[in-house]
């Protein structure tokens, strides 16, 4: 018989669970309170522009091995577009492309970066300097101190901090250098900028992501699983879960892959007081990412994408081939969760225009603010002491996916994938020995 696995939400963590547990033969009931998967990674149907946007725009690098075999498993891969130049743009339009040499790593993106007209000398030897102490620290020994602290440490000037270190930290982390721990700060240049010219890799969907997950959808269901959208559960232990509709599943396992919030949330009392690493848990905290979508009358962005040196909107996206449609993205939103539409709108035009400024006599013809006050976890020092184990010490569940669990990564989908498939691969293992499974359907009780 198969084993029956119920999965608790299905962002990327929970579809990277069910596409794994799947393929290996188990029977799989995957719960999720909205009407589609994905999570904060997915997509809704905007009426004004008639068209799915995406909550955010979410970037892959070539490094996200987990969250690229997740895309092959799902078919999609030949939908992702690979950048390997970047684009910074300083005010007036003046343009820095970063892009890769023939030469290995760390030195591949070496001959870029002396051509960097947005730096000065002084800064590009602090920054080279800086770069070069960073690939041999221990990331884990500076867990407890911020990535600001470590930058008086490497002698890092306010300048090189606002053009250089700020956009990447803040994009990649979500917080500011001054709140970020040091370790996810440090990862993010050791496995990615300087890993080589592959790791550093940007990938973007061409379609919008809830359309990538349609695949999940049809591979679950074939092996005989189940899928309840517009279901939300009202409280689950290791072995069932209740629906707010009052019905409860039981199954072999249960692998909980709701934010870790509504994880505290809805766990069972008995679960949580015997359970240690529900406390833990219980002291997270979110960091806000504001995207902004915005659609002119006539192109306004000719590059692919464009970090915006100096500015407090740190990206913006070419969402169409003209440059018509735009997507701006800001990080550690805290600031602006309390601006009404109009400021946003006016500050994001602002930085726009700045860097940009053929784009003033297009006319704005539609914005639409997707603010996600619950964007990521916050990766602030003490915080990976707080990181969950996918499995309890006692080994019997439930088990817990998701990006804020011990991925040894910061807030992404590639940490999300990693926890699906980690969370899938101890559900295996426990079943491994065993001769028969209970009956092979989830149960209303």
């Amino acid at each position: 018989m198969k084993p029956r696995v119920l999965i608790l939400g299905g962002g990327i963590a929970g579809i990277a669970a069910a596409m794994k547990l799947t393929a290996s033969g188990a029977r799989v009931t995957l719960i999720e309170s909205r009407d589609r998967l994905g999570g904060r990674a997915s997509s809704f149907f905007d009426a004004k522009s008639g068209l799915w946007l995406d909550n955010c725009q979410h970037v892959t690098l070539g490094c996200c091995d987990s969250y690229l075999h997740l895309c092959d498993l799902l078919g999609v891969s030949h939908l992702i577009r690979w950048d390997d130049e970047q684009y910074w743009v300083e005010e007036g339009g003046r343009t820095t492309i970063l892009k890769p040499a023939n030469l290995p790593a760390p030195l591949h993106g070496l001959p870029a970066f002396l051509k960097a007209k947005f730096l000065d000398i002084g800064e590009k030897a602090r920054i080279s300097a800086a770069l070069a102490q960073l690939r041999f620290l221990n990331r884990f020994e500076h867990e407890a101190q911020t990535f600001g602290s470590l930058l008086d440490d490497l002698n890092q000037h306010e300048s090189e901090r606002t053009k250089f270190w700020d956009p990447i930290i803040i994009s990649a982390c979500n917080l500011t250098p001054e709140r970020v721990s040091a370790l996810p700060a440090i990862q993010v240049f050791q496995q990615a900028f300087l890993a080589g010219a592959r790791a550093s890799r940007i990938g973007i969907m061409t379609v919008p992501l809830g359309q990538i997950y349609e695949r999940a959808t049809s591979a679950i269901t074939e092996s005989g699983g189940t899928f309840l959208l517009g279901e939300s559960v009202s409280h689950f232990n290791s072995h069932t879960a209740t629906l707010a509709s009052g019905h409860t599943l039981e199954a072999d396992a249960v692998i909980c892959a709701l934010p870790f919030e509504k994880a505290v949330l809805f766990a069972d009392d008995g679960l949580k007081h015997l359970d240690e690493r529900f406390a833990g848990m219980a002291r997270m905290t979110h960091s806000p990412i504001l995207g902004v979508h915005l659609f002119f009358d006539r192109p306004v962005l000719p590059l692919p994408h464009a970090v915006l040196v100096g500015a407090e909107t740190q990206w913006l996206f070419r969402k169409d081939a003209s440059g018509r449609v735009v997507h701006a993205v800001i990080s550690a939103a805290d600031d602006w969760m309390g601006l009404d539409q109009e400021d946003i709108v006016q500050k994001v035009l602002r930085d726009l225009l700045l860097r940009f400024p053929r784009a003033a006599d297009a006319q704005l013809e539609l914005a639409r603010p997707v603010k996600e006050r619950r964007a990521t976890f916050a990766c602030i020092p003490g915080f990976e002491s707080l990181r969950p184990t996918t499995a309890s010490e006692s080994g019997q569940g439930p088990f817990l996916a998701g990006d804020y669990t011990q991925t040894d990564w910061p807030a992404t989908m590639e940490g999300a994938s990693r926890s699906g498939f980690a969370a899938a691969a101890h559900v295996l293992r426990s079943f491994r020995n065993q001769i028969a499974f209970a009956p092979s359907t989830p149960e209303l009780v």
